[in-house]
């Protein structure tokens, strides 16, 4: 793959996207027990053929129509037909769709591994983060780069042996790390599962040529110095960051959040580092409750258009104040905290007198009318039309995480019925992906004429991973807005 000085930007979290790194499911995802499925940050255990053949590859599909329909135009047919046996999906196959726009992990894995010193360094680092024997280790050296590049992902040998445990969460791109202008921040993850991700990740970024222009501006977070004698007590100063806590609004203002996976620490240590490299000029920090339902701040919001944001009713003006309570309740239930959400805004020039959001859609209203000088009214999308249950039971299957292919056009899940009657109503046209894809095949539509819509994609399967393509994406490239001020 060649090298590209222009390979890494991203300015907003819905400007035209352009090239993003992926990774299908492995078949290390139908290696996850019962037994260890939340061990290994899963809720339940899925199904990998319907995953793959009957959601993911849809998804595949859409990001190639879209970002490179060279790769897939007029080919649909011949592709998922019986003789291809899903070929063009697999990274390791001749007959991969290898796109430099929609990048797959495990391909550029294994051409770092043709590389004999880094094969040699990343065996050994692998091998000590699972404590492998010294004879696993030596065996590893002798496969092709193709098969160790499986090996390191799936946890198992070419003869279904497995010498260590999957890593089913590599499919969430957006966790590894976030691009932020033309920065990468590299993720430090919370949870001992994602330990090796966050290595393989390190290898990559640092290795392979497509990053080589990004040398010098890819951020680390270093752990405190005192953080090894800590006490579990003192989680909070251990310095953990995901990427589903790292949204990039405009090209000066960056959002992260503190959740259940990402430390106050790390906030602290990322706008330290975001600032003294003059990334952005303006940080927002988005604490929300530590909770399995929430996870990280693109669990509970993301943006669609300018003015239009999808978010949980639990974090609105309306229920932080109570409004809806009478007098009694307002009083007994006053200083509840349990979905009390506390935002700080630092900008650089001012560290000392930062600005306090009290509810989420201020925060939002801010963005959209001052960041990006939308004189629009901003409109908000509730996650199960706001209707209780649905509300709850959506969110937890990932209403509020859309991925925005190109301003007011997002994919989502197909079971969340009454958020996408939210969109309806808000004006969106309602595209189910099957169909989508059969239009764009006969020449019917084209990528450009679709506007304001939301894209429903298969999901039963891939909702029990508890990500949504939100989370299935990291965004290397997307066009810059045109904001007028």
């Amino acid at each position: 793959m060649p090298k590209d000085n222009a390979f890494a930007s991203v300015t907003s979290e819905i400007g035209t996207l352009r090239k993003l790194l992926v990774h299908s499911p492995d078949s290390g995802l139908g290696k996850v027990v019962p037994s260890k499925a939340q061990d290994w940050l899963f809720e339940d255990i899925v199904h990998l053929d319907t995953i793959r053949r009957k959601e993911y590859d849809y998804y595949t599909k859409i990001l190639l129509y879209f970002l490179d329909p060279e790769k897939i135009q007029g080919r649909l047919k011949k592709i998922d037909g019986k003789d291809g046996q899903r070929n063009f999906y697999k990274p390791g196959h001749k007959e991969f769709y290898r796109s430099e726009k929609v990048i797959e992990l495990q391909w550029l894995l294994e051409e770092i591994l043709e590389d004999r010193e880094i094969r040699l360094t990343l065996i050994a680092s692998v091998c000590a983060v699972e404590g492998c024997s010294y004879a696993i280790q030596q065996n590893l050296m002798d496969y092709p780069a193709a098969d160790l590049a499986k090996i390191f992902i799936s946890g198992t040998a070419t003869d279904k042996s497995m010498l260590f445990p999957p890593i089913p969460n590599f499919i969430f791109t957006r966790d590894i790390g976030i691009t932020i202008n033309n920065h990468i921040l590299l993720n430090k993850p919370a949870k001992k599962a994602r330990t090796r991700e966050a290595l393989l990740v390190r290898y990559i970024f640092f290795n392979h040529p497509l990053f080589a222009s990004l040398r010098e501006n890819i951020i680390e977070l270093p752990d405190t110095h005192q953080h090894f004698l800590l006490p579990k007590e003192g989680d909070e100063k251990k310095v953990t960051l995901e990427g589903g806590d790292v949204m990039v609004v405009t090209k000066d203002h960056v959002l992260i959040g503190v959740s259940e996976r990402t430390s106050m620490e790390a906030a602290h240590q990322a706008i330290h580092a975001l600032f003294e490299r003059n990334v952005v000029k303006k940080v927002s920090i988005v604490k929300i409750p530590k909770k399995r339902d929430y996870m990280h701040i693109d669990t509970v919001f993301t943006q669609v258009k300018r003015n239009v944001w999808v978010m949980l009713g639990n974090f609105s003006k309306k229920a932080i104040k109570k409004e809806d309570a009478d007098t009694v309740q307002r009083i007994l239930e006053g200083k509840k905290d349990d979905n009390k959400i506390k935002i700080i805004q630092f900008r650089k020039k001012d560290l000392e007198n930062p600005v306090y959001f009290d509810n989420l859609e201020d925060l939002l209203n801010d963005i959209s009318r001052n960041d990006m000088g939308c004189d629009e009214k901003t409109r908000f999308i509730y996650s199960g039309n706001n209707e209780f249950p649905f509300d709850a039971r959506e969110q937890w299957t990932d209403s509020c995480n859309v991925l925005a292919l190109k301003e007011g056009v997002v994919l989502g899940y197909d079971r969340n019925d009454k958020t996408a009657d939210a969109f309806e109503n808000a004006g969106f046209k309602i595209l189910h992906a099957k169909e989508l894809l059969d239009e764009l095949e006969a020449g019917t539509i084209t990528t450009d004429e679709i506007k304001d819509s939301l894209i429903l994609m298969p999901s039963a399967e891939l909702s029990r991973a508890r990500g949504g393509f939100h989370c299935m994406s990291m965004p290397i490239y997307r066009e810059e807005l045109k904001i007028e001020n």
